[in-house]
């Protein structure tokens, strides 16, 4: 297919494609998906071999959030039967994050619900920080906590934080119709903080909100554009109890094309498939560690995520391997010169001088409006969504949503 060799080419050599081409990728038929993720995998492995990084979330605050993302668990009037609490002491933190380190985990996502943080709440963060640095010496930490003000970047970078994920989540065209709460340039304009103070940016999307083609193209044009080091891609987990909860519009094999699509646009920056892999993916996430070169371990944020060991196993059983602590995951352009998890250091993806794929104008672990670090259910910021149908497909999974009751804020041993 010309199509493909097209995109190869460009993937090889970092050049943007075309939008007509980004989105010709998606409308391939189903009989074609094989060699989509062919093609894209050929782009995957020169900038990142079989590695496949495992990244771990630790959910710090759960609940309790004021704002109104429609897609997220957490939000302001859910009613989604997910744990709640607040703050975790940073050695209750430091104690979940040790468990997914102990299963492979080269980078601990601290998540927290909420429009943003106060100077208080940094604090906090900084502590926890601290606390799992302490222990473990060549650890990544990013952290997840909405919207930033002035300062609060730096001073994460100061308490030792790697890296800041924000998402955009959808396209700006859209964004007012999935959030009320703050805007797209809000989320844009956090990610810049992050980048600006040093901090490794990620920001990426949510995928199956009833989205079009070209809203999709469209968001990861723009995380392009950004250029973050990590483009995070969450497939919505329609909760029961959200605006969302009706919306089952993804397949496996779409969930490859937007997969192939984003890894085309964003060649050689990390590709994390993030919640959301085992309700949509199911039995075809093998095929998609030949498109992302980054996994989220065990459970997200609210929900269930498939076993550690069976992720473990599944990365093996298809050829792969974990990456280590102590390999750099980007590729040498990227990579900064201190040998730390990320970087801008020269550019990537070819567009704009010197940038790579993505951006930090956006977001991060998800801000909690999507997920960012992990999924979509991060916290946050978002807003009412479209009018949800009256019921749910005929051939929804509704029986692999699974409600996190382990882990962090509870008392039995976590998913790692």
């Amino acid at each position: 297919m010309d199509l493909l060799n097209t995109l190869v080419d460009k993937g090889l050599r970092r050049e943007l494609p075309t939008r007509d081409e980004a989105l010709a990728v998606l409308a391939t038929s189903d009989d074609d998906v094989l060699d989509v993720v062919a093609a894209a995998g050929k782009v995957r492995r020169h900038w990142f071999g079989r590695r496949v990084k495992l990244n771990y979330l630790v959910n710090l605050k759960s609940g309790l959030c004021p704002e109104d993302c429609s897609y997220c668990s957490q939000r302001l009037g859910s009613t989604a039967g997910i744990l709640k609490y607040s703050w975790l002491k940073p050695e209750e933190a430091s104690k979940a994050a040790a468990a997914g380190l102990a299963g492979g985990a080269k980078r601990v996502c601290l998540v927290a619900s909420g429009r943003g943080p106060s100077d208080r709440d940094v604090d906090r963060v900084s502590d926890t920080i601290k606390a799992i640095k302490d222990q473990n010496e060549n650890v990544e930490v990013c952290a997840c906590l909405g919207l930033l003000s002035d300062g609060q970047a730096e001073r994460l970078r100061e308490a030792g934080a790697d890296a800041y994920n924000h998402n955009l989540n959808t396209s700006e065209g859209t964004y007012g119709e999935i959030t009320t709460t703050h805007t797209y340039a809000d989320r844009v304009d956090t990610v810049q903080k992050a980048h600006a103070a040093g901090l490794s940016a990620c920001s990426g999307l949510i995928a199956g909100m009833g989205e079009s083609d070209e809203d999709l193209v469209d968001v990861v044009f723009a995380l392009r554009e950004l250029d973050p080091d990590s483009v995070p891609v969450n497939f919505l987990i329609p909760f029961e109890g959200t605006p969302l909860a009706k919306e089952w519009n993804l397949t496996p094999q779409r969930c490859l094309r937007i997969l192939a699509m984003v890894r085309f646009v964003c060649p050689d920056v990390e590709v994390r498939i993030a919640g959301g892999r085992e309700v949509h993916l199911r039995t075809l996430q093998p095929l998609a560690l030949h498109l992302a070169n980054s996994i989220f371990l065990g459970d997200y944020l609210t929900s269930e995520g498939q076993a550690g060991k069976a992720d473990l196993e599944m990365i093996a059983d298809a050829g792969f391997e974990v990456e280590n602590a102590g390999e750099v995951t980007l590729p040498e352009h990227r990579a900064p010169s201190d040998g730390g998890c990320g970087s801008h250091a020269e550019a990537g993806c070819d567009s704009h001088a010197q940038e790579g794929c993505g951006s930090h104008g956006a977001a991060g672990c998800g801000s909690h409006a999507g997920s960012g670090c992990g999924s979509q259910e991060g916290g946050g910021v978002c807003g009412s969504a479209p009018e949800a149908p009256a019921e749910a497909p005929a051939d929804a999974r509704t029986d692999l949503v699974s409600v996190r009751r382990r882990g962090a804020g509870t008392d039995l041993a976590p998913n790692a």
